[in-house]
């Protein structure tokens, strides 16, 4: 059963997560927004040292199997800054939108559990990279993992991948 937060003292450890959508709302799927994603997380690996060794972007959530010295900080603020861009991009393409992700306190696009898997041996490794890459395949919007253009599993790179060493 996943742990509902990342230890503060395994927090450079490889991870499993999903971040899903306030309701899961679909969000992706329009206005090039999975291009907010993509710009962060190549951020992250070009300016805090981002492992990633998997990952999908559907259309309500994304899966990612990372490694960073601070998996907590990474979190919030790659949570925080997607959720800044995220609204502005509702407020300029569907404002209507927008206030689904209203709450008393502000606005929340994201919500607040990762449900984190620490990946402790190989054969978890390897369960979580095909349960990640075969997603899209489940869900049906394509027949192979690698015909999803955001994923790790798709032959043309859209972010670096750390393979398991």
């Amino acid at each position: 059963m996943p742990s509902p937060r990342i230890s503060q003292e395994l927090k450079n450890e490889i991870y499993f997560v999903t971040l899903t959508i306030q309701k899961w709302y679909y969000l992706f799927d329009r206005h090039d927004r999975w291009e907010i994603l993509l710009k962060a997380l190549r951020y992250y690996q070009k300016n805090n040292d981002l492992k990633i060794y998997a990952w999908v972007f559907m259309i309500n959530h994304i899966h990612l199997i990372f490694q960073i010295e601070d998996s907590v900080d990474f979190l919030r603020s790659f949570k925080s800054y997607t959720s800044h861009q995220l609204k502005d991009d509702l407020l300029l393409t569907e404002p209507d939108v927008l206030r689904l992700f209203k709450f008393k306190d502000g606005y929340h696009i994201w919500r607040n559990k990762n449900f984190p898997e620490l990946i402790q041996t190989e054969d978890f490794f390897y369960q979580k990279v095909k349960y990640v890459e075969e997603n899209p395949v489940k869900k049906s919007y394509v027949y192979n993992p690698e015909d999803w253009k955001y994923s790790s599993a798709n032959v043309i790179q859209l972010l670096n991948v750390t393979r398991f060493e």
